[in-house]
């Protein structure tokens, strides 16, 4: 008898499998194909060669980096760390370490405010009912649209205390003091951007909770609040994960709202590396030094939360 060769894409389901799991069985069959992973592969070599360069640059002598270019490293090594020690002890206005702490300063709190107020509304949307719920939700999911620099110009009025409706300050004893010298008006400019990507993540996560598990605990006397706890927070936690790495990041690269909002002793690291540009234009392998000083937070972060990563996007995309 000749056997017959299954292929893992098309297999049946076990006996008992629900048909979420054997959408997921078909996905991952599809996803490690050697097709895919040679694709990836090559998908990463190209997005990671200049980095590399870059970085082996960033430990070469200073000579052999204006003489050759940076693959000849591993032919005739030759490392030294003085790139990095003159990156740090660079000052131009303030210096690299004090602009690392202000990235620090100004990340964490437009990360976790946004997550937090997103949560609430997302919970709103999924499990309560009020008038106008979908239209509400409607009009959160189109806001990803919009651009941020379109919103630049309003919040910098809104903050100076210009913004006026018919004629009459809207917030009159707002000053640019208050918010424009100083990190609130940069926490405030990325919650606003970030809530309604946020919104809808943790919408499609807390929406997948079973109906039979909400209404158990409602049968039990739990109030919004205790199930919004003890319930959706830990089951949305590989979404919330997720977009906090995609928040994360996308706060410590930022450039416009720094460059915008920020200034003096306040400037985030990317504004102060923007500024040394043209200082360092002849010397870039000191640049080099100073982006991948800039660089070690975000990796930590993205490989420390590496593992909420996939299931966080995939969080809310089947139902069952």
């Amino acid at each position: 008898m000749s056997a017959v060769t299954t292929s893992p894409v098309h297999r049946a389901a076990p006996p008992g499998e629900g048909p979420t799991r054997a959408a997921l069985r078909r996905t991952h069959a599809t996803l490690t194909s050697p097709a895919a992973t040679a694709g990836a592969i090559v998908l990463a070599v190209i997005w990671t060669l200049p980095t590399l360069g870059l970085f082996v640059s960033s430990f070469r002598p200073a000579d052999q980096i204006l003489s050759t270019g940076w693959w000849t490293f591993f032919a005739h090594p030759s490392v030294t760390l003085s790139n990095y020690t003159q990156a740090l002890a660079f000052k131009s206005g303030i210096t690299i370490g004090t602009s690392l702490l202000n990235s620090f300063t100004i990340t964490l709190p437009a990360a976790i405010l946004p997550i937090t107020i997103a949560l609430l509304m997302a919970y709103a949307f999924a499990w309560l009912d009020f008038p106008g719920r979908d239209w509400l939700f409607i009009g959160v999911f189109a806001l990803q649209v919009v651009p941020l620099q379109m919103i630049l110009v309003p919040l910098l009025k809104l903050y100076g205390g210009g913004l006026s409706l018919w004629g009459t300050p809207i917030f009159p004893g707002l000053t640019s003091d208050a918010l424009g010298n100083g990190f609130a008006a940069i926490w405030i400019t990325h919650t606003i951007s970030a809530l309604p990507l946020a919104t809808f993540m943790l919408h499609n996560s807390l929406s997948a909770i079973p109906t039979e598990l909400m209404e158990a605990a409602k049968i039990d006397g739990a109030g919004h609040g205790q199930i919004l706890v003890r319930i959706a927070l830990p089951l949305a936690a590989p979404t919330i994960a997720s977009y906090a790495i995609f928040q994360f990041l996308w706060v410590w690269n930022d450039l416009l709202v720094a460059t915008v909002f920020s200034s003096g002793q306040n400037a985030p690291v990317t504004k102060l590396l923007s500024n040394l540009s043209g200082t360092w234009g002849q010397q870039w392998y000191l640049l080099a030094a100073g982006t991948f000083l800039a660089l070690i937070v975000p990796l930590i972060v993205f490989f420390a939360l590496q593992r909420f990563f996939v299931r966080g996007l995939l969080a809310g995309a089947t139902k069952g």
